[in-house]
């Protein structure tokens, strides 16, 4: 799907090649809600098809197709009509012509239209079924089938309507320099038009901007903020209520744990995705008696040649009250952080409950491996659960503590490998108690502590000398592969640099390890992992996929697309406003009415400014030098720059 320009506004979805035309090929089409509505739309001109001599995607929902033909005999080699094509995500496409000649024209323009009504899921593994038969309706065409039905109508309507051809025609007097169009609009029949979250007035993220002396920060911002502008949903049960799809076009409805993660990783740009994906969420929340009370449910993902699949529902459970805790710290009102703190209240006790007696927490419950990014999750959410119930002056804090240390003393003890090179941290103890020894980027969740009162980092589960290593681990060519952090490292068993698991990039774990490194003072390490991941993006668009392959870069290279990614991905989306919120290190506590900055010292991407973040409710903007010295230029009233 690398090559593929998708447009997007949940529900709706458009995917193109760079040709224009639809042919009903691979998954090409107009898609409501996962349904292909429409799969073919080839347009021709004077009996000709357009020559495709351009494509691009102007906006995250919207790309543009230019086109020429030659009709008049003898003129040439030079195109004398352009064909401009504006096709979007709602599922509306505007075709215009443009006459060069010298002469009036009088084009008759053909619209081949039809579809298979089929579920993306169907057309992906190649079980779509042949076109619908079509029959006249209005100013179009239209399908049906056991599954529903579907319309194309047109303005202006057609001349003429073949519904055995699934053929709308027209003609068009052109004058020299003349323009002419017609648009077509799909729709899924009692389905309504789409609505895109996203493009309400009332969307949860902020319109923040990037300057500096690298440009290519202000594209990945602009983008990245697009990107999940289009990937938002709304709730059914409180519409109010909005959350990002995981990306387009694979996962384009909830995933648990992918919408927590996009959340908190954009806590910059406003609470509000924060809450109404928390809301959302809690909803979901398992009740009752059984084990898995408390929960957050999610899937199953997989894990590499070196683990069974983990429990997405896990990480979930260990993301809502983290979320909870550090949007409250950004500004969530106390009202709001206070009503879903019973839902937050109910992941803790389902923490502490799967842990029992014992030190670990298994992953999948039970009897699953002890897994080193899970116990990472576990200690970060019991060390921040702790906080957030005290400041509530909810009891269980203490416990949450007690826990949370004994798991750190145990954990520094049993998950690291000594070996000649300073040794490693193990990714998983086996049920019957055998380290599995190999490097991966799981690793980098020690890093992320999560944020406490007064903008301290809370405590990890290494101790100095770990995270030491642990960096200049992840710094090492085995991990860095020049473009981002490597899924597992060359040397290790089972690499393969497209390995969803065992060697890809994935961006966001390489996010989340630059913000870790950075945090930690390994600047060096943090520093080139974001410029590899920049240098990525500027290859891709700036529209960064959720992974790529962990091939090493050379001169002259290009990352490697991965043929299963989604792109746009919410976690990568959001990994762009990480990394550039990591430059300038905002850490606020909007309770105490303070915020701390701790931007990278050595500055590695320049000067850079901010505007348009948003902390306690209120617009903040900040500015680094090339020095590495920050300065706020706008801020909430009475916040105060913490030292």
């Amino acid at each position: 799907m690398h090559s593929a320009i998708i447009c997007v506004a949940l529900p709706g979805l458009a995917i193109s090649t760079d040709q224009g035309q639809l042919t009903g090929q691979g998954l090409e089409g107009f898609y409501r809600a996962g349904r292909r509505v429409l799969s073919r739309c080839q347009v021709r001109i004077a009996g000709r098809e357009p020559l495709a001599v351009q494509a691009r995607a102007t906006a995250a929902d919207r790309a543009r197709f230019v086109a020429t033909v030659r009709v008049s005999p003898g003129g040439g080699p030079d195109p004398d009509v352009v064909v401009e094509r504006t096709r979007h995500a709602d599922g509306t496409e505007r075709i215009t012509l443009h006459s060069a000649a010298t002469r009036p024209l009088r084009l008759p323009v053909e619209v081949a239209l039809g579809t298979d009504l089929a579920d993306l899921g169907a057309i992906a593994s190649g079980r779509a079924g042949p076109e619908l038969p079509a029959s006249v309706n209005d100013s179009g065409l239209r399908w049906s089938c056991a599954a529903g039905s579907a319309s194309v109508t047109a303005d202006p309507p057609p001349a003429d309507a073949l519904a055995s051809a699934g053929l709308l025609r027209w003609e068009f007097d052109l004058l020299p320099g003349g323009t002419a169009g017609l648009e077509l609009r799909v729709r899924l029949d009692g389905a309504g038009p789409v609505r895109a979250a996203g493009r309400a007035a009332t969307s949860p993220l902020a319109p923040a901007r990037a300057t500096g002396d690298v440009p290519a920060i202000e594209h990945l911002l602009r983008t990245s903020i697009d990107d999940l502008q289009s990937l938002l949903l709304r709730d059914p049960a409180r519409p109010i209520d909005t959350h990002v799809a995981a990306g387009a076009p694979w996962r384009c409805g909830l995933a648990p744990a992918d919408a927590l993660v996009a959340a908190r990783m954009t806590l910059a740009l406003g609470t509000r995705l924060a809450v109404g994906t928390l809301r959302t969420l809690a909803r979901t929340q398992l009740r009752g008696q059984a084990a898995q009370s408390g929960m957050i449910p999610g899937p199953r993902r997989d894990a590499g040649a070196h683990l069974p699949a983990a429990c997405t529902g896990t990480e979930a459970t260990l993301l809502f009250p983290v979320l909870l805790a550090e949007a409250f710290r950004w500004g969530l009102s106390r009202q709001e952080t206070e009503e879903l703190l019973p839902a937050a209240e109910r992941c803790l006790g389902w923490l502490r409950a799967a842990a029992g007696e014992g030190t670990y927490l298994c992953d999948p419950q039970p009897g699953g491996p002890v897994r080193c990014e899970t116990q990472a999750h576990a200690h970060r959410a019991a060390v921040l659960g702790a906080d957030l119930l005290d400041a509530f002056d909810r009891p269980g804090g203490t416990a949450l503590r007690q826990w949370a240390r004994r798991l750190q003393t145990a954990f520094r003890e049993d998950f690291w490998i000594d070996d000649r090179r300073g040794g490693r941290p193990a990714a998983a103890r086996a049920s019957d108690g055998r380290l599995v020894p190999q490097l991966g980027a799981t690793a980098v969740h020690l890093l992320d502590t999560g944020l406490l009162g007064g903008g301290e980092p809370a405590p990890g589960l290494l101790d100095r000398v770990q995270t030491e290593q642990l960096a200049r681990l992840l710094g090492s060519p085995a991990m860095d592969s020049g473009w981002g952090l490597r899924g597992l490292g060359t040397k290790e068993a089972g690499y393969n640099p497209f390995g969803h698991r065992t060697g890809a990039v994935r961006v966001h774990e390489t996010a989340v390890a630059v913000a870790g490194l950075a945090a930690a003072g390994y600047e060096k390490e943090a520093g080139s992992l974001l410029r590899g991941q920049l240098a990525a993006a500027e290859s891709f668009g700036h529209r960064l996929p959720e992974m790529f392959a962990g091939e090493q870069r050379t001169e002259g290279s290009a990352p490697l697309p991965h043929p299963a990614a989604c792109r746009p991905a919410a976690t990568a989306a959001a990994a762009g406003v990480l990394l550039l919120s990591t430059l300038v290190g905002i850490r606020p506590d909007a309770p105490a009415g303070t915020v701390t900055l701790r931007p990278m010292r050595s500055a590695p991407l320049g000067e850079i400014g901010l505007t348009g973040l948003r902390i306690a409710g209120a617009p903040f903007s900040v500015r680094v030098s090339r020095l590495g010295l920050a300065m706020v230029e706008e801020a909430a009233e009475g916040l105060q720059l913490g030292s």
